[in-house]
């Protein structure tokens, strides 16, 4: 033990020296005086278990056996660092030996521990997962959808606050009107106490506790008492509080204070000397090594935003005169072929157990796959963490918003966990998410279940985002999504639920990326994506009775975009039409256009149309929503002014 808090010190003092030398770039949060926290918290820890950390999170990376060297090589921005340069302070992790990240967000490594913890409980293998973080993050949302998730689902979870006085520059006692305990006794979850800085006392309580919750004994609360010597940040002017409590606190060093128990066994000077020089050594030696690395290659700047893909062939689709199926049974069906094909896939969600989804799409599953079909509490944000921590443990959950409006209550474990893990830890990390959604306006559902907010999700490296039109492509693209290495944000359109259309063979899957050709044509193109795809087809129609031929391109996935059949096709028609059910400005249609303009400016004839909805809110009045909403006659009527050119 006393080693492993000399190798943290030693660490963060050559950190910080080497920070003030500008040799770490970036921003540097030490935890010189939390070293018995992170080891005793992590002595009882094996292999497979997990932990999520926080911005100042070397000291659980090193406890949980993270190589120094690769550390100092991480915090040096070196290719061969522990995350390639990728991660840097604020981000080191190794899933690989079950460090799950240490996190520049607040709060946002606690659903992702929930999530680890859910592939444990599945797996029924005796891991657990601790969730470090500061008392600062007690007051996240995140924190409470994390606790309560864990509470209502049993899961082997410690919560472990370090709680060291400050959250960030304010002292605890302003920053919340109840404790902790009081906060873990109303989600029905044990609180424990412990001197922080007493690595013995909180080693020996951690044994418990994770032996505990090993064999279903549940979530449990840790607040132990600490302090940071050092600043918020390397840099910080600490003016909000005074030498003397600094000093007090350093008369409490957990090294010191271990130091007397270690010579009151009988450990002599010779024997502490001897281990502080081996440990010494070895860190001065893996700073020179680190600093002999070279910087990642700017040719590799795009590696590990995506893991490489399965490729697959179009497949023939489904015949005419093929059985007749609904957008809805899609859905179903591909789960259910997913969830009895690979044990991994689990379905998380509000009410998509016992209630069978709000629209009935996942009736029956939790009947046959038990716990591996679960209701959530309304949390979404716990939600889309379960299923990052999960994915991050080798699941492959498919977990659902229910409606894409949503999006802003859960955003950061998208934006920034979801999105960016898989590239901050230089591709080790595994995030074979997929995220369930719709969206669709023209039922009077209001600004707040109406919207089209593709192009948000579109504009974020790492995300694959897929957007189905006809029950046939449902089905092959959710098995696709599910199957796929990367996250992807799967958006139906309700108003489609229950279109009819033929059924393809159990084995069909589509190729994620690929747009289709749903109808030819010679004179201009449509691009479209989603319901507004029958739309500009239905126009098509209608302009073909008026001599005018018109190609429609379903997109299908709009993150990537496949922009080799749409060139092709405006190569043909030499004039272009994009239509989508989101608001104009700003939207996929945008960068369609661009791409266009850029790669086949000198093949139009015309200048290139947009149509979407306009921009304001969805309205909730049936007239003022059909004015808003664009549909054929839009459409049709955009065709027309683009061949009278």
């Amino acid at each position: 033990m006393h080693r492993r808090m000399l190798v943290i010190r030693g660490f963060e003092q050559r950190v910080a020296t080497l920070y003030r030398d500008g040799e770490v770039p970036g921003f540097v949060h030490l935890s010189i005086g939390q070293e018995a926290t992170a080891v005793g918290a992590c002595w009882p820890l094996r292999g497979p278990d997990i932990i999520t950390s926080t911005h100042r999170g070397h000291g659980h990376c090193l406890a949980k056996g993270l190589d120094p060297l690769g550390m100092f090589a991480e915090l040096m921005g070196k290719d061969q660092g522990t995350n390639r340069g990728r991660g840097g302070s604020m981000h080191i992790a190794d899933p690989t030996l079950g460090i799950f990240g240490a996190n520049g967000i607040v709060a946002a490594g606690l659903p992702i521990a929930v999530g680890a913890a859910t592939a444990a409980q599945l797996r029924a293998d005796g891991s657990v997962a601790v969730a470090f973080f500061g008392d600062g993050a007690s007051a996240q949302g995140a924190f409470h959808e994390a606790m309560n998730l864990a509470a209502v689902w049993e899961l082997p979870t410690i919560f472990f606050c370090e709680n060291n006085g400050y959250a960030e520059f304010s002292p605890t006692a302003t920053q919340h009107a109840a404790s902790l305990e009081q906060r873990a006794a109303g989600y029905g979850i044990r609180y424990v106490a412990v001197d922080g800085n007493d690595v013995v006392a909180t080693a020996s309580l951690m044994e418990k506790l994770v032996g505990a919750a090993r064999v279903g004994g549940g979530p449990a609360v840790v607040e132990a008492a600490t302090y940071r010597w050092h600043g918020h940040y390397e840099g910080d002017p600490q003016r909000y509080r005074t030498p003397e409590e600094l000093t007090a606190w350093e008369a409490h060093d957990p090294l010191l204070v271990h130091e007397v128990r270690l010579r009151n066994a009988g450990v002599g000077d010779d024997e502490m000397k001897a281990l502080e020089s081996s440990v010494a050594d070895e860190l001065d030696t893996a700073v020179e090594a680190a600093r002999a690395l070279r910087s990642p290659l700017a040719t590799s700047l795009i590696d590990f935003v995506l893991r490489a893909r399965p490729v697959r062939p179009e497949p023939v689709p489904p015949a005419p005169d093929a059985p007749v199926f609904r957008t809805m049974d899609a859905i179903r069906s591909a789960l259910h072929a997913e969830l009895a094909a690979d044990e991994r896939v689990f379905v998380a969600g509000i009410d998509v157990g016992a209630g069978g989804n709000v629209f009935g799409l996942t009736r029956g599953l939790a009947d046959e796959f038990g716990s591996r079909v679960r209701d959530t509490p309304i949390s979404e944000t716990a939600i889309i963490g379960l299923g990052v921590g999960a994915a991050m443990a080798g699941m492959r959950p498919v977990v659902e918003m229910m409606y894409l409006d949503f999006l802003g209550v859960c955003f950061d474990q998208l934006l920034n966990q979801a999105a960016k893990l898989p590239f901050m830890t230089g591709g080790a990390a595994e995030m074979a998410l997929t995220v369930r959604t719709q969206f669709g306006a023209g039922r009077s559902s209001g600004s707040q279940h109406s919207q089209s907010l593709e192009a948000l999700l579109a504009h974020i490296p790492g995300l694959t985002v897929v957007m189905p039109s006809t029950p046939a492509d449902t089905y092959g693209l959710l098995r696709a999504a599910i199957a796929d290495p990367n996250p992807v944000i799967f958006i139906e359109n309700r108003l489609l639920y229950g279109m009819k259309g033929p059924q393809p063979p159990p084995d069909y899957i589509l190729p994620i990326g690929k747009s289709a050709i749903v109808r030819a044509g010679t004179d201009v193109t449509v691009v479209s994506v989603s319901r507004m795809v029958h739309e500009a087809v239905a126009a098509a129609e209608r302009l073909a009775d008026e001599g005018v031929s018109v190609e429609v391109i379903d997109l299908r996935t709009v993150a990537p975009l496949d922009m080799v059949p749409i060139l092709e096709s405006v190569h043909k028609t030499s004039r272009l039409l994009i239509a989508h059910e989101a608001v104009v400005p700003f939207g996929i249609g945008a960068e369609i256009a661009a791409t266009v303009a850029r790669e086949g400016f000198w093949d139009l004839d015309a200048p290139i149309e947009r149509i979407g909805a306009a921009p304001t809110p969805p309205p909730y009045a049936p007239d003022l929503e059909r004015a808003w909403l664009p549909d054929r006659d839009d459409v049709a009527a955009a065709l027309r002014r683009l061949v009278a050119v």
